[in-house]
């Protein structure tokens, strides 16, 4: 008596069955729903029913993602085909902006000279692109290789005057509203690696400038009795001294200080009257710090530019002999206001005002010495 014929119930798309009359038995495929290739899967058919139900649901997966692929895709074209000013353009737009701000006092002429370099390092990547094409991607890559390169400080700065381009150009109508690329790249840390500079070091180099010209001693002793900026420092004029102070307007921040002459840093054992009278010889000139001698295009009596004061400091560090802890960085001129706003913390005196900082928060990160000298408890 022959075998009763099977029931094979196919109900699972593009799972066929197929009896072999040689052997009678029955194979299982599945046909490829988009090339039509047949794909053998034996004889179990329970394992062929599993294996068909989960290429489905994959293939289903594969063409749901690809449908939205092409969606995203025309809509990124559309957003596109907008007209995109490039990014030549809009620097060039954002730039005559800022300097209609300088004109207002509403930033200061080093802000702006920032905001062009940081600035002009896009219009020379990518001048013709337009500014929705910018992707976070694109300015991650550049910041990326300024630190690579050990500047961070730098990659840090270009990262904020980015930030500020592209919210400028949200206000100005070139993108949409919230569209910032620069805001998403990750924010750099800057960790300072360059030494404090304590009371024995300086009166070291102080020492070794003595072998310079004039000025070096002269751009110290202003340094710390006054606790000023390398740049306020280079432009203050015996002119700037009247009713017994010395007045500086300071060029970070708009500051004005007007810093009496009998201001003493007791260290030293020196006021700010005898540093400006030191200042004062055979030459004449205007500025407090200038040259004595002529060379080159240098006259007697000119003003000595600030990077001449910091090339200065460090030929003077680099007569000492002066040796910092491993991993750390000589100490630059600027080190020494943090000298003298912690000589001057000892004295009493109010350093942020001295100092001309709008919050005692910046004071303190002059007050921390980084770990030079041991801090002694008090009991």
């Amino acid at each position: 008596m022959a075998a009763r014929p099977r029931n094979h119930r196919v109900d699972i798309p593009n799972l066929y069955c197929k009896l072999d009359k040689r052997n009678s038995k029955t194979y299982w495929q599945y046909r490829h729903p988009l090339t039509g290739q047949f794909v053998g899967f034996g004889t179990d058919q329970e394992a062929a029913r599993l294996a068909a139900t989960e290429l489905n649901r994959l293939l289903a997966q594969q063409e749901a993602a690809q449908s939205f692929a092409l969606i995203d895709m025309v809509s990124h074209k559309k957003v596109n085909s907008k007209k995109s000013i490039r990014m030549r353009l809009w620097i060039e737009r954002y730039l005559k902006l800022q300097e209609e701000r300088l004109s207002n006092k509403e930033i200061k002429i080093n802000t702006l000279k920032s905001r062009r370099s940081c600035t002009k390092v896009l219009a020379e990547r990518m001048p013709d692109i337009g500014i929705q094409e910018v992707t976070t991607k694109m300015l991650a890559a550049i910041t990326d290789e300024y630190k690579s390169r050990g500047k961070a400080r730098m990659a840090q700065t270009l990262r904020s005057v980015w930030i500020d381009l592209f919210k400028e150009a949200q206000h100005a109508g070139e993108v949409e509203p919230g569209y910032n690329p620069a805001l998403a790249t990750r924010k750099v840390v800057v960790r300072v690696s360059r030494s404090r500079l304590n009371l024995e070091m300086w009166k070291a180099i102080f020492e070794a400038a003595g072998n310079l010209a004039p000025y070096v001693q002269n751009s110290m002793l202003l340094a710390i009795v006054t606790g000023q900026r390398r740049g306020d420092i280079a432009k203050m004029k015996f002119s700037d001294v009247w009713d017994g102070h010395l007045h500086v307007e300071q060029q970070k921040t708009g500051m004005k200080l007007a810093i009496p002459l009998s201001l003493r840093c007791e260290m030293l054992d020196i006021t700010l009257a005898q540093v400006i009278k030191r200042c004062r010889d055979r030459v004449v000139s205007p500025w407090l710090l200038h040259h004595v001698t002529s060379s080159g295009n240098v006259k007697a009596g000119d003003q000595v530019g600030e990077n001449s004061l910091s090339v200065s400091f460090k030929v003077a560090i680099d007569s000492t002999g002066i040796s910092v802890e491993g991993g750390k960085t000589m100490p630059t001129f600027h080190e020494q206001r943090s000298l003298s706003e912690r000589l001057y913390e000892e004295q009493g005196i109010n350093t942020q005002q001295l100092l001309g900082h709008s919050s005692d928060r910046m004071t303190a990160q002059y007050h921390n010495d980084r770990g030079l000298d041991w801090v002694k408890v008090k009991v």
